[in-house]
């Protein structure tokens, strides 16, 4: 099953491998500071999902030196995407991000920056920063939609609703940025059909999406629901077959940034097949190559995304 995966995206547009480096801008997020949550999203652990993130103590220089020696110890890659990841990275004055972001893309072995972000944080001095910024390398917005029903959105202590997502798409793409959606599979409560939902249209309004499996991370009010028989977690088969089907209806265009995520294993209840990346990745080969197989199409490995 072919799909258009980081990987191949980053080879036809910087002509080699990328890896990107996860850094730590020191920020928090409006649901945890009061502005219109104190907890946080359900299931989002107390690192802000950065938990393989840079130490947020150090200057930004100095993250990006740490990553890539330990990432050149392994490689000889030569380029770099800044990925500001952790909590809400555009929940700062403007002349701290333009410090920070300026900072993250100074070196010529940086070839994009990656701004991990949430829709009703992009006010218009934030989208100007990033509009100038853009002209510079090429800047990455990556937004946390998770779903597209409000029922879902609800319950997991989102703090906005849809339109809010489609209004800073609106804005994104008049300033030329490229849109990575984030998407989570397996939220409790929705059926296989509302997820797909939410995966079209995801691919309608982005360049590019991150397909991600619901986790079970200790610290998360999601734990309590999960140990009250509440919350049901995939298998592995059945997450496999459903990508099948997420893929599918992806356009051709949109790239794949994630088929599927790592949780902290010291933090993780569950599933806790996803702790063993190497039987994930193959039995999602498999999955791709059976429906494959099914539809009489020759298979294409695919090629797994950093």
């Amino acid at each position: 099953m072919y799909y258009y995966s980081l990987n191949e995206y980053l080879k036809q547009t910087f002509g080699e491998k990328v890896y990107k480096i996860s850094l730590d801008g020191g920020m928090t997020c409006p649901n945890r500071d009061g502005n219109c949550g104190n907890r946080g999203c359900i299931f989002c652990s107390s690192g802000g999902s950065g938990e393989f993130s840079a130490d947020r103590n150090l200057h930004i220089t100095e993250q990006i030196a740490q990553a890539k020696q330990r990432i050149q110890a392994k490689t000889d890659c030569r380029k770099f995407i800044a990925y500001f990841q952790p909590f809400t990275n555009t929940y700062a004055p403007v002349d701290y991000l333009r410090k920070i972001f300026t900072e993250a893309i100074a070196g010529e072995e940086i070839v994009a920056l990656s701004i991990a972000t949430r829709p009703d944080c992009l006010g218009r001095e934030v989208l100007g920063l990033l509009s100038e910024l853009n002209a510079v390398k090429p800047v990455w917005v990556e937004l946390g939609l998770q779903t597209i029903h409000e029922a879902t959105a609800g319950y997991i202590r989102r703090g906005y609703p849809l339109s809010v997502y489609d209004e800073a798409v609106q804005n994104l793409k008049a300033i030329g940025v490229h849109i990575i959606t984030h998407v989570i599979l397996g939220l409790p409560g929705e059926t296989k059909e509302m997820m797909l939902h939410t995966v079209s249209y995801a691919g309608e309004h982005s360049d590019g999406v991150k397909l991600q499996l619901l986790h079970i991370l200790k610290g998360t009010d999601l734990l309590s629901d999960y140990e009250a028989g509440k919350v049901r977690v995939m298998t592995l088969e059945e997450y496999a077959g459903l990508l099948c089907e997420a893929v599918e209806i992806l356009p051709r265009n949109v790239v794949i940034h994630r088929l599927t995520g790592d949780g902290d294993k010291k933090l993780l209840i569950a599933p806790l097949w996803t702790g063993d990346k190497k039987r994930v990745l193959n039995s999602i080969q498999r999955s791709f190559r059976e429906k494959d197989v099914e539809q009489g199409i020759k298979y294409k490995k695919f090629q797994n995304t950093p």
